[in-house]
C-alpha cells in the first residue's frame, strides 16, 4: 500500500511490452464491488480467498507484470506460487512515507483505524517475514519512480540471464 506498485508496474510492463494486471482491480471487477465493500460486506477472510483464487488463475500467465496487494504474500501458498512463476519484487517504504502517500485516500479499508499510522506500522511488522522472501526488495521512499522502474527491469533481465 502506497509504495508505488501500480505506477511502477504499469511503467515496467510498458517498457517490457508486457501486459499489466492489478490483483485488487481484477478482484473488484469480478466481485462487482469495491475492495472496501468486500471487506465491509464479506470480511477480510473472503477478500483473501478472492486473492488466493486470483493467484492460482494468474500462475499460468506469461509476459505479465502483476501488481499484487500487500496482504497477498502473507498467504504462504500465494507467495510460493508467485515465486515459482515470477520474479517477486517487494516495493517498500517507511510507515511515515506510506501514510503521507495514502492519507487522503478513502478506498483503503485496512486504514479504517483510529490510528492509521500505527496500523501501517503493525501491518509492516506482521508482513515483514513474508516481504523479505521476495526475490528483490526495493525502497521506493529514496528513489524516483523512474529509478525504481529501471532497477526492476534490470533485476528482471538478470533473472532471465541466470535462468538460461
Amino acid at each position: 500500500m502506497g509504495t508505488g506498485k501500480t505506477s511502477v508496474g504499469r511503467l515496467v510492463a510498458d517498457q517490457l511490452r508486457f501486459s499489466f494486471l492489478d490483483t485488487d482491480q481484477l478482484i473488484e471487477e469480478r466481485a462487482g464491488k469495491s475492495i472496501r465493500d468486500i471487506f465491509a460486506q464479506e470480511g477480510e477472510a473472503a477478500f483473501r480467498e478472492h486473492e488466493r483464487s486470483m493467484v492460482a488463475e494468474l500462475s499460468a500467465r506469461e509476459n505479465t507484470v502483476i501488481a499484487a496487494g500487500g496482504g497477498l504474500a502473507v498467504n504462504e501458498e500465494n507467495l510460493a506460487s508467485l515465486k515459482r512463476h515470477a520474479l517477486v519484487v517487494c516495493l517498500w517504504a517507511t510507515p511515515e512515507t506510506i501514510w503521507e502517500r495514502v492519507r487522503n485516500q478513502t478506498h483503503r479499508p485496512l486504514l479504517n483505524d483510529p490510528d492509521p499510522l500505527a496500523k501501517i506500522r503493525q501491518l509492516l511488522t506482521d508482513r515483514q517475514p513474508y516481504y523479505r522472501q521476495a526475490d528483490v526488495l526495493m525502497n521506493t521512499a529514496v528513489r524516483s519512480v523512474n529509478e525504481v522502474v529501471q532497477q526492476v527491469i534490470h533485476q528482471f533481465h538478470l533473472m532471465q540471464s541466470t535462468a538460461r
